[in-house]
């Protein structure tokens, strides 16, 4: 099993700069981090503030980025409106980082969808648009000489989704918790590539939620699907495996290090080998509580002072996860990896390419993103 460490300050990633740094235990591996890059402005305006929700994933050395929303305007303290995005970069992984080979339109403005990346293709499910929600199943591949994308519609479900789990197995698209039909849902679908059938399957065996990461793990004997966390008004820290064999739920290893839950609610995650997946973000438990109680229950001044304090606080004060976590199928287990030397993301796209993980963008704190995206290099002995 391998093994990676990560001990990077944000000192040594100022300093380093591009020339990015890491650390080393003998033996193992490390994983250089460094800042490569700012996402491109999108079209008719003249800064990027970066995007929470992109679509974001790879074609072979190709990362496709594409819509995701912000507050352009005013905070959300001063009431601006989230503008979702249409924008779509495509660009191809280089000795430096990512290089920028076009920069296009979406059909629609598009965002907290999931993508699913194989070699073809990205297919892309779900997703809100500026206005409404998404029941469609994109597909984006590259031109014949790769130099732009194309995008189709292949399928449609039977209800609007996002902010879920879905995953591809053989030609079927597992879709499962999310915003189905506008509300927060433990119902669990799959959906045929071949024939566009949509059948349910046994339900998710946890609270309603949105906003869970999942992946196929293999447990040592069988591919499972996992899923962790997401939330509703409260955080979740629980996790599920599904047996596809049998069409049923097990409770696995809650999301915690050192019998302290963490939340996953925001993050994202990808799979480092067949039995492991990497999982970065995570808004705090206990402060997500607390501000959904309070933002839902107080009136007048009191909720003035409570909303003016909580959205000009520093994103450190919201304490979101920085520590790189891993689980492990096969022991059932969560251990911490170090810490991502950058302000914890959620909502941020994460793509792997071999050996290299792209941290795309992602909000900091509540209405506020970044505009960067950080190459992480997994380095062996």
């Amino acid at each position: 099993m391998k093994k990676i460490i990560l001990g990077l300050s944000m000192a040594t990633l100022i300093l380093t700069g591009c020339s990015g740094a890491s650390t080393k235990t003998s033996g193992n591996t490390d994983v250089a981090w460094r800042y490569i890059k700012d996402l491109p402005v999108p079209k008719g305006y003249e800064v990027q503030k970066g995007v929470a929700g992109p679509l974001a994933g790879n074609i072979g050395d190709y990362v496709v980025v594409a819509g995701g929303a912000n507050f352009p305007h005013k905070s959300v303290l001063e009431g601006g409106p989230k503008v979702v995005y249409s924008d779509l970069y495509l660009m191809k992984k280089v000795k430096n980082g990512l290089e920028l080979v076009k920069h296009t339109q979406l059909p629609k403005e598009i965002g907290y969808g999931t993508a699913i990346s194989t070699d073809k293709g990205i297919y892309y499910v779900g997703g809100t648009y500026q206005s409404g929600i998404s029941n469609e199943v994109l597909f984006i591949t590259l031109n014949a000489d790769k130099t732009d994308v194309v995008v189709k519609t292949i399928g449609t479900l039977p209800f609007n989704y996002h902010s879920g789990v879905a995953v591809l197995r053989g030609d079927d698209i597992y879709i499962v918790s999310g915003k189905q039909d506008g509300k927060d849902s433990k119902n669990f679908y799959k959906y045929n590539l071949t024939t566009g059938k949509t059948t349910a399957l046994k339900m998710f065996p946890g609270t309603e939620r949105s906003q869970p990461v999942g992946q196929i793990l293999n447990n040592g004997s069988e591919d499972l699907l996992y899923v962790f966390g997401g939330g509703t008004g409260v955080a979740f820290t629980d996790g599920y495996a599904y047996n596809f064999a049998k069409d049923t739920w097990v409770k696995v290893k809650n999301v915690e290090l050192k019998n302290k839950g963490i939340s996953l609610l925001g993050a994202n995650s990808v799979k480092l080998n067949s039995n492991e997946m990497l999982v970065i973000g995570g808004f705090n438990k206990d402060v997500w509580d607390d501000a959904n109680l309070k933002l839902g229950s107080l009136k007048g001044k009191e909720l003035e002072k409570y909303r003016h304090n909580y959205f000009t606080m520093d994103p450190q004060d919201f304490n979101w996860n920085k520590e790189m976590l891993v689980y492990d199928a096969t022991n059932n287990t969560w251990k911490s990896i170090g810490q991502v030397p950058f302000m914890a993301p959620c909502g941020e796209g994460l793509v792997k390419i071999g050996e290299t993980i792209y941290s795309i963008n992602g909000e900091i704190k509540p209405g506020v993103r970044s505009e960067r995206i950080y190459q992480g290099t997994i380095i062996k002995d």
